[in-house]
């Protein structure tokens, strides 16, 4: 066993202990250490410079290391209790510790120390665990305790006595009680919740006021500490006299009636009792009787000096129309006696009570068909007032469609009285004005919600009568087209819409092959791809009908117009040759000067608008500086003269673009041989088309018959418009009466390409021009406004400023109509216009 100070002894793995002397009290001190922790254990109010033990010595550190390492100690509470001596490396006390106020009534008092060295860094973790010590006496909260006890108190009643506290904790606390020796009374311990001690007065004998009026008593209060503490309470007991006289009312009933609307604090009434007796025997003292509710308690108080009574809260006649009220009077005696009355109090009625408006029965929903008559509730009136101040009567407002048939005894019922409609009243709010026959009359209103439910008698709307569908060709199968829309005011299935195609013909064909429509959204989708080239207009006709009983519906009409799409490359049709796939020999004099025309490739293209713009440009060539081509016309012309030193055989390859996206293209080989004389640009055409080749005469006979076509179309197209324009113009003066307002067609040629609709409510035309040859073409527009078809003769401006003249023209012709250009491409041998009505 190893120990160390004075005042310690080390524990670990050491089974021995010693007692040592210390003030006026032995103390044990004990240090431990587990997993680094060291503990100490001291009593409290030690002495400054009082040594808790050797801290160097238990934390293993020489006496040279304590100053090397610098060894110090922190409290974590703030304070600081501990120092170390410096020379023996010692924990020492270094100021006064009070565990009661470290630590209060806690059965566990431990200081945590943060002990540090360096050299290196070390941090260690010291308890020291304070002692309590029986330095606090019990204390009663008063020095003495006042009691007062009848002398007619029975043997062996008992009255609890103050509790006595003590700061110190464990065996130090208090322990027990005594009362000084006296024959007629003795003391009781009642053991109570928590551990604690509750001392008790018990009277022993009867007492006698007349031969002892007064007793003393000592209370004293013991701890368990060494030496024992304690505390004294003296007990002072006052014997009362008997009370044998109880207090007489005047009345044993008072009545009075009180107005319902009575201020608060007027005074109702005043009650008066007497006592024989003299001194405090004979003080009255006035209150309610201890079974008084306490919705009286709240409405009335009484003076307990004087009997009056006072309204301290508000009458309601409808609530309580009396009170009945005990009052009692009790003296100042000992016992105290009392004695008792009964006030009763009548509630006067005054008309403050608005009229209630019952619903007898819930509203029923109303058919918005109903005849009028028909009974919508059953309704009652009430008002809690009585006589007059309760009698009621029931209105509806003027102009409401529904009126109230009376019953019996302020019964009525809620009847329709005109004409219904859900689409523009779906519920009703229907206000009740009841009002009573008071004086000031009193009313209440009532809201009433009448709903009202839906027949079927409104068809399906449209959001719009017609609709114009823009779908790009070469779409996805299946895609969505277009969405329709309707709406139906009426509610629930009546207003649910299923949606659907009426069957027409698209080109002999039924609609349906080529769209079909969701029933319950009106998406309407593509059955299959579209073609611009093949179709470009259609109508579907769509209905929507509702599931109402019975059903109704209603048509609108969808117009779809296919948009072009770049998927046509341009096709060369002059020189024809290319066709074949061999080469276009053309030729050409060597005395050729700049400017001189060669020949002029041709090219059509399948697409409309943009798509079909096309510009030529020379791809590669023999000799670039010779030959140019015209963007726009196809004309290959000579850059310059025709020297002597140009190869007589030149060849040109020439690429053909349209304006789409993606960008379509072709391309054409044209061979030119240079030949002394004149030349005729189109003498090869004719040989070519004189070849014996089978296969080749056969396309350029079709190309030829396909073109000759066109012109014949285009030729009688525009006869007829002119004719229809010349007659209406006799008729009206409007349009064609002279050579300036509508000329004929110039030059009729084979690229002139028309599509016109004016069968259907949508009406269009579109006017392509070209020549293979010539830079020039012209056509005038004429329409005739009294035209039952809209019909149009549309122009080939010269430039985009000439489309005004169009437009002017198109708004005299169609005053009352709207339309628009779908689009316009102006080349300087090409006319593509698009009108929409």
């Amino acid at each position: 066993m190893r120990c160390s100070g004075p005042r310690m002894t080390k524990t670990k793995g050491c089974r021995g202990w010693r007692w040592l002397a210390l003030w006026w009290i032995h103390f044990f001190l004990l240090w431990r250490t587990t997993d680094g922790q060291t503990r100490y254990s001291i009593p409290e109010e030690l002495k400054q410079g009082s040594v808790v033990g050797n801290l160097a010595k238990d934390l293993g550190l020489g006496l040279t290391e304590i100053f090397d390492r610098k060894l110090r100690v922190a409290s974590e509470a703030g304070k600081q209790y501990f120092s170390v001596d410096a020379g023996k490396g010692e924990l020492v006390v270094n100021d006064r510790i009070d565990r009661e106020a470290l630590c209060a009534q806690s059965a566990s008092c431990v200081l945590p120390l943060q002990v540090v060295v360096d050299k290196p860094l070390q941090l260690h973790r010291v308890e020291v665990e304070i002692q309590d010590i029986n330095d606090n006496s019990p204390k009663f909260p008063s020095p003495e305790i006042m009691l007062q006890i009848a002398e007619s108190t029975a043997a062996g009643a008992r009255f609890p006595l103050e509790i006595a506290q003590d700061q110190d904790v464990g065996v130090n606390s208090v322990r027990s009680y005594t009362l000084s020796k006296d024959e007629l009374f003795s003391l009781k311990i009642k053991d109570v919740s928590g551990g604690r001690k509750v001392p008790e007065l018990v009277l022993s004998k009867n007492l006698d006021r007349e031969k002892k009026s007064a007793h003393i008593l000592l209370l004293t209060a013991i701890d368990g500490g060494n030496p024992v503490k304690s505390g004294v309470s003296q007990i002072n007991i006052n014997v009362l006299d008997i009370n044998d006289n109880f207090p007489v009312f005047e009345k044993n009933l008072y009545k009075i009636s009180v107005s319902e609307n009575s201020a608060r604090g007027a005074s109702i009434l005043k009650v008066t009792a007497n006592d024989t007796d003299e001194g405090l025997n004979g003080d009255v003292e006035y209150s309610f009787g201890t079974h008084t509710a306490d919705n009286v308690r709240s409405v009335f108080d009484i003076d307990s000096l004087t009997g009056e009574i006072h309204l301290i809260g508000t009458l309601d006649f409808e609530s309580t129309s009396n009170y009945e009220i005990d009052v009692c009077a009790r003296d100042k005696g000992t016992p105290r006696m009392e004695g008792h009355c009964t006030v009763q109090i009548e509630v006067a009625d005054v008309n403050d009570n608005v009229p209630l408006i019952f619903l007898t029965s819930q509203p029923n929903s109303v058919p918005e068909d109903s005849v009028s008559g028909t009974v919508v509730a059953l309704i009652s009136a009430r008002d809690r007032d009585s006589g007059q101040n309760g009698k009621v009567t029931l209105q509806t407002p003027k102009g409401s469609p529904f009126t109230l048939k009376p019953s019996f005894s302020d019964n009525y019922a809620l009847v329709t009285n005109g004409a219904l409609d859900r689409e523009r009243f779906s519920v009703y709010d229907v206000e009740l004005t009841a009002t009573d026959m008071g004086s000031p009359p009193l009313s209440a209103r009532k809201m009433i919600k009448v709903t009202i439910t839906d027949i079927n008698d409104n068809p399906p709307v449209f959001t719009q009568p017609s609709y114009n569908v823009y779908l790009k060709e070469n779409g996805v199968p299946g895609s969505i087209l277009y969405s329709v829309s309707a709406s139906d005011e009426d509610f629930g299935e009546n207003a649910k819409i299923s949606y659907s195609i009426l069957d027409s013909k698209v080109q002999d064909v039924s609609v349906s092959s080529y769209v079909y429509i969701n029933s319950d959204n009106g998406s309407i989708y593509s059955m299959h791809s579209f073609d611009y080239e093949k179709l470009k207009v259609f109508q579907i006709q769509v209905q929507a009908k509702d599931q109402g009983s019975p059903s109704l519906s209603s048509n609108a009409t969808v117009h779809v117009f296919i948009l072009d799409q770049n998927d046509n490359a341009p096709a060369v049709i002059y020189p024809s040759s290319a066709v074949l796939g061999s080469l276009s020999h053309q030729r050409m004099p060597r005395s050729a000067k700049a400017g001189h025309l060669v020949t002029k490739v041709t090219a059509v293209d399948a697409d409309s608008g943009h798509n079909a713009w096309m510009s030529y440009r020379v791809a590669a060539a023999t000799d670039a500086s010779l030959f140019t081509v015209s963007q726009y016309t196809g004309e290959v012309r000579t850059k310059r003269s025709v020297s002597e030193q140009d190869d007589s055989s030149q060849r040109l390859l020439i690429e053909i673009k349209d304006d789409g996206e993606p960008v379509q293209s072709s391309t054409v080989t044209v061979s030119i041989l240079m030949e002394d004389g004149p030349h005729e640009p189109i003498l090869e055409l004719r040989q070519k088309a004189a070849e014996p080749s089978t296969k080749t005469g056969r396309i350029t006979l079709y190309l030829i018959l396909s073109l000759a076509s066109v012109s014949v179309l285009s030729l009688v197209t525009f006869l007829i418009l002119a004719v229809k324009c010349m007659k209406s113009s006799r008729s009206s003066g409007s349009c064609c009466m002279r050579r300036s307002d509508c000329e004929d067609y110039k030059n009729p040629n084979r690229n002139l390409q028309i599509q016109l609709n004016t069968d259907g409510p949508i009406k269009y035309v579109e006017v392509l021009g070209g020549d293979m040859m010539s830079q020039s073409q012209s056509f005038r527009s004429c329409m005739s406004p009294m035209s039952e078809y809209s019909d149009f003769t549309l122009i080939k401006p010269s430039s985009t400023t000439d489309f005004k003249e169009v437009i002017s023209v198109l708004d005299a012709s169609l005053p009352d109509s709207t339309w628009t250009f779908e689009s316009q491409q102006v080349r300087s041998n090409q006319c593509i216009l698009q009108v929409l009505v």
